[in-house]
């Protein structure tokens, strides 16, 4: 059994089927990769995963428990918590309050800055940004302001705030999307970094296949919803349903 467990997920929009007898199984403290061409489904079963979408029929368990019915702030209390393809932070904060927000929200469920319960509250809280901002290399950066910042650091703020949380899975949406090469190794580096010092478990969706086979220990090919392959990375490249679907060429 995985911590996540994925078992007979469909999922209908109108008439289209975006996702077809899905099971997944998702190993403790492992690097799964979800990979496929355009329209897989492969947003759609993240969706799933946080909350967002409940699929027609089938179950979705972490950690022995449902997320259906569940909100996304549920969610992230049972221990997953999502970076986004697109980076979400508070452009008109800094970087150091940016990362104590989710602390304050966890406490009291309110985003709300300056919301401390006394000086050594505050004192505390800031430490523990500090240590993290430390682990992500932007300490330096902390009184930065984020609307100037690139889209590298961007991202690694946003894991930042996912990471200070403390979470047991980490679903990274496309995490190098839009990002120039040098920015793509700097996250892949930062992930296997916070791999080794947490134990924690990541789903990542993913196309550049750099980045997918740098960090996953197993990877699952989705193609019109329907999964057709999973292995290990290396059983995977020459698969022949995965040359045909994923890189359009015969098998």
């Amino acid at each position: 059994m995985g911590i996540l467990e994925v078992k007979d997920v469909n999922k209908r929009f109108g008439g289209l089927k975006a996702l077809s007898d899905v099971n997944l199984s998702v190993k403790e403290n492992t690097v799964h990769a979800i990979i496929g061409p355009n329209g897989a489904g492969k947003s759609t079963l993240l969706n799933c995963l946080v909350g967002k979408l409940i699929p027609d029929t089938g179950s979705v368990m972490f950690d022995g428990q449902s997320v259906l019915g569940r909100k996304p702030y549920q969610i992230n209390q049972m221990g997953i918590s999502r970076v986004f393809q697109t980076p979400e932070i508070f452009g008109d904060l800094t970087v150091m309050e940016n990362v104590m927000i989710p602390l304050l929200a966890k406490r009291d469920g309110a985003f709300r800055l300056h919301a401390f319960e006394s000086v050594e509250d505050e004192t505390d809280l800031r430490h523990e940004a500090e240590t993290m901002l430390e682990e992500v290399k932007m300490l330096d950066k902390r009184n930065m302001h984020t609307a100037s910042m690139s889209r590298g650091d961007k991202r690694r703020l946003e894991m930042a705030m996912c990471l200070i949380q403390k979470p047991k899975l980490l679903l990274l949406d496309e995490p190098t999307a839009g990002m120039a090469r040098a920015d793509t190794n700097n996250t892949i580096d930062l992930l296997k970094e916070i791999r080794e010092k947490r134990s924690i478990t990541m789903c990542i969706i993913e196309h550049d296949m750099h980045v997918v086979f740098s960090l996953a220990d197993r990877i699952t090919v989705l193609a019109q919803g329907t999964p057709l392959v999973e292995d290990e990375p290396q059983k995977i490249k020459g698969h022949p349903k995965v040359k045909e679907a994923y890189l359009g060429e015969a098998a």
